[in-house]
């Protein structure tokens, strides 16, 4: 028998009350005739040593009342046992999710991932089904539920194990929450396979570091009868600092210097080091860099100082205890070449020519430089020269010959910027937008134009669109040329004058465009060239022409390469071969243009280019970020997790208390002692006072 509120039955020491009630003695049998006790004291009942228990039926009744409404408060039942949850025939359902991110690089993790791996897959029942599977920035299938089925049920954990055990981390990022998502939809792909709806559990084994990207799990809608088991591995050492290129500035000597190179180097909160130091890799005669990082936190440094005429192209960190992060490759790119044609007859010295303006518009700087070639009305443009160009300027009528070089340009998908300083060059603009006999007027604002109603959605415009850059009321038009823009098919007005006169219009023209400006931007024209909107609109314009294709050379482990600024084209007719940092080549077919298997941190050579094309590709900064996540963390995103050991007991214990009291109130046991209770305490009842008055009946008699 058990009791559901035990403690109840110390109420049964109550039946010591009794014992001792009956012990004393109030009165004495005998009764002595006496003339009167008025002057007399009554003598308190004792015990003595003389004093004995009598009426022990009515002692037993009473004690028989306090010991029953004790097991009644006490709440008994008979215990049966409880049904366990038995698991269907079929077993579970399990995915074995295995990380093989780059900070499972670490000393002991891997090995350690492979014993734990090996020791779930021992433990698993042979009716439960299992497939693994191993991710990084991507998830891989080692073991399918069906390839898992058609294996020997002797041999199904060894063979598993040994699939295992033949990976090995990769360099590429934690993506856990995309590993999680993708295990839980393969549950769905099997129910839908199987319809056979078992539990459901993926056991992850992870370092679980800082640096896992959760991307996806905040309000994805688990499977129900689905947890997910966590196998953390630690790390055999706590400390571990990575290094990340941060940026470049412009540079302020020679090319070959380091100027401008900064490196993040950031220290693990975990970590018991903090003194390091960052050297080039091969480069003997550059003195190493000392660097204090306390635990938890980063600092942004320049790189040590490298000789004259010397190029390093990596950086290393000594003092760490993990260096699978602890190295950064660094390329310098090229400045891209940028070819600008201008057509007209003017000088570049003379201060009230746009050209003057142009020429100095256009800055150069490390990742461009961009050339204005100026062609005269009766110089040709070279094939060659508009193959080049990525814009075309002109600034007033065109000469038959550079027309049809224009037209053509504009219809092979160049942009040709026409801003005319002439009512003449109407013109022009009619004849390259299709329409023959479009004249324009000449337009001297009263006191000064200014621009309105600007489109800043358009691309052109869109770098100004911040309230802090959209202000043009401070540039002053003199002059401008109407131009009915009706007579223009699918011509966009980007700007307009104050008046409502177009100022700036976009005509789509075949492959191409033609921008018109109706007004210089020499001082007879407008302030536009003294403005600080002259550079950035230039620029744009530059940019909206697919001029500006920086350089990256910069990359991380897992993005794809545009080999493109390398020299491999579309329209090539010739394979292309790249150099892996292990001396490995991959080769591309003709015209493929992106390069995927960026999966080691070093140097990539595109040798089939001249000059080969070179780019970098870097450890992901996250995964430097080893300290253990919280697990706490992935409750708050929805992660269901197995429960703990200790939650899991704790769980079972109220299980079983529900099942106690469930039995109880089917049993009811305290009725029936209770009715018991009232019964002997009826039976006591009438037992004492037949007692009483048989006291009474030999009293009167003595008497």
């Amino acid at each position: 028998m058990s009791f559901l509120a035990p403690l109840f039955l110390l109420g049964a020491l109550a039946i010591g009350l009794p014992v001792v009630f009956h012990l004393i003695r109030r009165s004495s049998r005998e009764q002595v005739q006496f003339s009167s006790l008025m002057f007399l004291q009554p003598s308190p009942p004792r015990v003595t040593k003389r004093s004995r228990l009598e009426h022990l039926l009515l002692l037993l009744l009473r004690c028989i009342v306090i010991c029953l409404l004790a097991l009644g408060f006490a709440r008994p039942f008979f215990q049966k046992p409880m049904l366990a949850n038995s698991l269907p025939e079929t077993g579970r359902k399990v995915i074995l999710l295995i990380d093989t991110s780059a900070s499972m690089r670490r000393e002991g993790v891997w090995a350690a991932a492979v014993d734990k791996a090996g020791e779930v897959l021992r433990k698993l029942s042979p009716a439960d089904q299992v497939a693994v599977f191993t991710f990084d920035s991507q998830v891989r299938q080692l073991v399918s539920f069906d390839q898992w089925s058609a294996m020997n049920a002797g041999e199904r954990a060894t063979l598993a194990a040994g699939r295992v055990a033949q990976s090995s981390p990769s360099w590429a990022g934690t993506q856990l929450g995309t590993a999680l998502i993708t295990a839980a939809e393969a549950f769905t792909e099997a129910d839908k396979q199987s319809r056979n709806l078992a539990p459901q559990r993926i056991v992850l084994i992870t370092d679980l570091q800082e640096g896992s990207r959760l991307d996806g799990l905040q309000g994805y809608d688990w499977p129900r009868g689905m947890d997910v088991q966590i196998e953390r591995i630690p790390a055999r050492r706590p400390t571990n600092a990575g290094l990340q290129w941060v940026a470049e500035t412009d540079e302020a000597a020679k090319a070959t210097t380091n100027a401008g190179t900064r490196i993040r180097v950031s220290n693990s909160a975990n970590a018991q080091r903090e003194q390091f130091q960052l050297h080039w890799e091969g480069v003997a005669a550059a003195l190493p860099l000392d660097i204090y990082v306390p635990p938890g936190q980063s600092r942004i440094i320049g790189a040590p100082k490298l000789p004259n005429n010397t190029v390093g192209e990596q950086l290393v960190l000594t003092g760490d205890d993990d260096t699978f992060d602890n190295s950064v490759y660094l390329l310098r790119p090229k400045a891209e070449q940028i070819s600008v044609l201008f057509a007209g007859n003017e000088v570049e010295t003379d201060p009230a020519q746009p050209l003057f303006y142009l020429k100095r518009a256009f800055q150069q700087t490390r990742q461009q430089q961009v050339e204005i070639v100026a062609r005269p009305g009766t110089t040709d443009f070279a094939p060659a020269e508009l193959a080049k160009a990525r814009l075309l300027i002109a600034t007033d009528r065109l000469p038959e010959n550079q027309f049809a070089a224009a037209q053509a340009f504009v219809g092979g998908g160049g942009t040709l910027l026409f801003a005319a300083k002439t009512a003449a060059a109407a013109e022009t603009i009619g004849r390259l937008a299709g329409v023959d006999g479009l004249s324009g007027d000449e337009i001297t604002a009263t006191n000064y134009a200014m621009l309105s109603l600007i489109e800043f959605g358009h691309p052109l415009f869109a770098p100004f669109s911040d309230p802090r850059y959209n202000d043009f009321t401070k540039i002053h038009f003199w002059k401008y040329r109407r131009l009915d823009t009706t007579r223009l098919p699918d011509a966009r007005v980007l700007a307009r004058f104050d008046s409502g006169d177009p100022a700036l219009v976009e005509i789509p023209k075949g492959k191409g465009r033609l921008l018109v400006l109706t007004s210089g931007w020499q001082p007879a024209d407008s302030q536009l060239a003294l403005s600080s909107k002259f550079v950035p609109l230039l620029y744009s314009i530059l940019d909206l022409a697919g001029g500006i294709h920086a350089q990256v050379t910069q990359f991380q482990v897992g993005q794809t390469v545009d080999l493109t600024p390398f020299g491999v084209t579309p329209s090539g007719s010739s394979a292309s071969t790249v150099v892996k940092p292990d001396g490995s080549k991959v080769g591309l077919a003709a015209g493929e243009t992106k390069f995927s298997q960026t999966d080691q941190p070093g140097i990539y050579t595109v040798a089939s280019t001249q000059p080969p094309g070179r780019f970098a590709v870097n450890l992901d900064p996250a995964e430097s970020r080893t300290a253990p996540l919280p697990i706490d963390q992935l409750e708050r995103l929805g992660v269901p997790l197995k429960p703990r050991e200790v939650e899991w007991a704790k769980q079972a214990e109220h299980k079983q208390q529900l099942h106690a009291a469930e039995l109880e109130n089917q049993q009811k046991l305290w009725r029936w002692l209770t009715l018991a209770a009232v019964v002997v305490l009826l039976v006591e009842t009438w037992l004492a006072g037949w007692l009483t008055r048989r006291v009474g009946i030999k009293a009167g008699v003595a008497t």
